[in-house]
């Protein structure tokens, strides 16, 4: 989390203990340095413009390929991290926009009002079972493949990057998760607490939800909320995520 940068990550590591820690680790780090040379190097490149107009996109997505880079180049250096890599779902705001970069299974929520829609789309077996038809999404809920990833940052040299980019509304709240929360609750359990809690608390309760399903799986949550500031127009962020 980099508030000076409105700068968001989750990264959810693969290839045991050593090695996705390892790997997501890298992927944060990698991430947020490389928006930070880029504030240090184009002030010009953040600020008011169009959303179309806008270079974070493909930056975001870059600095995603060079985390990617760095993990993979790092496993061939050592032998017990052969094989890590990690999802990434991470989350850039800049004036009004919000800009999502977005790899695996970890996801990105948007609440505004009393609608949530998921940003990303996972990159996963299952995900890719109901787009053909094979089986139905409460099927996958409970699908022996569902923690089988189709993309992650690292296993291989280089990634397909999902990026998104929306306009910000003053109240929208941004969910960043791993599966580990997704897999035990529904949409809209998510938007019910959401909606029904202090952002502060936001995180806590959903995990303490998830682990009484069964909390079988790791769980991070970030939650993230667009305000008003001073000016019309200008937006600032109150952000919370998982103990």
């Amino acid at each position: 989390m980099d508030d000076e940068l409105q700068l968001y990550v989750v990264a959810d590591g693969m290839g045991g203990h050593a090695g996705g820690g390892t790997a997501s680790r890298i992927a944060v780090e990698t991430i947020d340095e490389q928006l930070r040379e880029l504030r240090k190097s184009e002030p010009a490149a953040t600020g008011p413009r169009d959303l179309q107009d806008s270079p974070l996109p493909e930056t975001i997505r870059s600095a995603v390929e060079k985390a990617c880079l760095a993990i993979y180049g790092r496993a061939q250096q050592d032998p017990e991290l052969a094989g890590m890599g990690t999802t990434v779902i991470s989350l850039l705001l800049d004036d009004s926009h919000a800009f999502f970069a977005h790899v695996g299974d970890s996801r990105a929520y948007l609440v505004r009002g009393e609608l949530i829609q998921q940003i990303s789309e996972d990159h996963s077996l299952v995900n890719e079972q109901i787009k053909a038809g094979m089986i139905t999404p409460e099927e996958a809920r409970h699908s022996r493949y569902r923690n089988i990833i189709t993309r992650s940052v690292g296993f291989e040299e280089e990634v397909q990057v999902d990026v998104m980019g929306l306009l910000a509304e003053p109240g929208d709240v941004f969910v960043l998760c791993t599966d580990g929360l997704a897999n035990m609750l529904e949409d809209q359990e998510i938007l019910e607490i959401v909606r029904g809690q202090r952002l502060e608390d936001v995180p806590g309760k959903l995990i303490a939800l998830a682990n009484e399903r069964g909390g079988d799986d790791n769980i991070t949550v970030v939650a993230v909320r667009a305000e008003l500031d001073d000016g019309p127009e200008a937006r600032s962020t109150r952000v919370v995520r998982s103990p």
